[in-house]
């Protein structure tokens, strides 16, 4: 369903040629939902015109090179590409032989919403651990860190983390420190989906590096698209010599942008000064604060600590079928009636009011 609620906070509802949505309603579903920012469509628009050369080979990608380093130091190689499951891909894969495995949580991105995309692309058999947040720890990571020599296993040579995790999680930095301790003494490596890396770092308050690279992550899938972008990830290769043929794995996985200056550009100004953070730290605070208010009605029960812009709880029966007739989000786990509400940095707080408001008149009606 598609949420028909307009709020005060919706901007742009003037009429547009060629708009054929409605650009006042709202949802909790998703931050893929989420418009482009402002300041990403006024660089969009200054990279254009004119010729630069194609496949990376532009200023803005070189500039991009510089903006990466600023944030985690020199030495490290940059793969601008197309999406975050092509992104997670060619990461792993960099970091693997044919018969390498990847030790991830039962509920990681690369397990739960690739469509099989690691396997059937990549090559690589997933060992799944369960986990009750979300997080990895070197005991977990040790239910599935044996076989090496036994030739009917796929070997585990690399761990997956997600920072924020899928549940809305955040690893701390010692967190991460003691996984890539843990996993590179038994000679693996270590790879993170970034895709709310900026969340993280907002609720961490600390640099990106402290959680990545200085904490002992190989390679990290840095993420756009959540936090304002157009579309576009950026591989980022923090050990280079732990990661292989990047540069012939991105084009064999379609994932090599002719044009892509203008996925530069994006990055460029995203993180060049500071839209990143002010973006997943507003998005974060509006997950705070729907998660303060729905925390005083009776009948939520929120089920994760809320450590970035997602908030995850448990509802009365029919009440989540019922809200989605105003505001669309997601069923975490449908069975336990657990659903996943997301702020974006486009999230008001009268939206937050409409939808706190809508929650408190569903379980009335319950």
């Amino acid at each position: 369903m598609t949420s028909i609620v307009e709020t005060s906070s919706a901007a742009g509802s003037e009429d547009a040629p060629g708009r054929l949505h409605d650009p006042s309603v709202r949802g909790f579903a998703s931050d893929n939902y989420s418009g482009v920012h402002p300041e990403i469509l006024t660089a969009l628009a200054a990279a254009n015109g004119g010729h630069q050369v194609s496949y990376g080979e532009d200023e803005y990608t070189e500039r991009l090179q510089q903006v990466f380093e600023s944030h985690f130091g020199t030495g490290i190689e940059i793969f601008p590409v197309f999406n975050g499951t092509g992104a997670n891909v060619l990461s792993l894969q960099s970091l693997l032989p044919r018969w390498g495995a990847v030790i991830c949580a039962a509920t990681a991105h690369i397990n739960m919403d690739e469509n099989g995309a690691p396997e059937r692309i990549g090559g690589i058999k997933l060992l799944q651990v369960l986990t009750p947040d979300g997080k990895l720890t070197p005991e977990l990571i040790d239910q599935e860190a044996w076989g090496w020599g036994d030739e009917h296993r796929a070997q585990p040579l690399a761990v997956s983390i997600t920072q924020t995790t899928e549940l809305g999680t955040c690893y701390t930095p010692d967190e991460v420190r003691a996984i890539a301790d843990h996993v590179h003494a038994k000679s693996m490596k270590l790879h993170m989906d970034g895709a709310r890396l900026a969340n993280a770092a907002a609720h961490l308050d600390v640099p990106f590096r402290e959680f990545t690279r200085d904490a002992g992550v190989d390679i990290l899938t840095f993420g756009g698209t959540k936090n304002g972008l157009l579309f576009g990830e950026v591989v980022v290769a923090l050990n280079p010599e732990a990661a292989h043929g990047l540069k012939y794995l991105r084009k064999m996985n379609m994932q090599l942008a002719s044009k892509m200056r203008f996925l530069s550009a994006q990055f460029i100004a995203l993180l060049e000064g500071g839209l990143w953070l002010r973006s997943a730290a507003h998005a974060n605070a509006m997950a705070r604060k729907l998660r303060d208010a729905v925390e005083e009605i009776d009948g939520v029960d929120p089920t994760q600590e809320t450590q970035s812009n997602g908030v995850f709880a448990i509802l009365p029966e029919g009440v989540a079928d019922r809200l989605r007739s105003s505001f669309r989000f997601y069923d975490w786990n449908e069975a336990a009636r657990e659903v996943r509400w997301m702020c974006s940095f486009d999230t008001s707080e009268a939206d937050v009011d409409a939808f706190v408001a809508a929650i408190r008149r569903e379980l009335a009606i319950g």
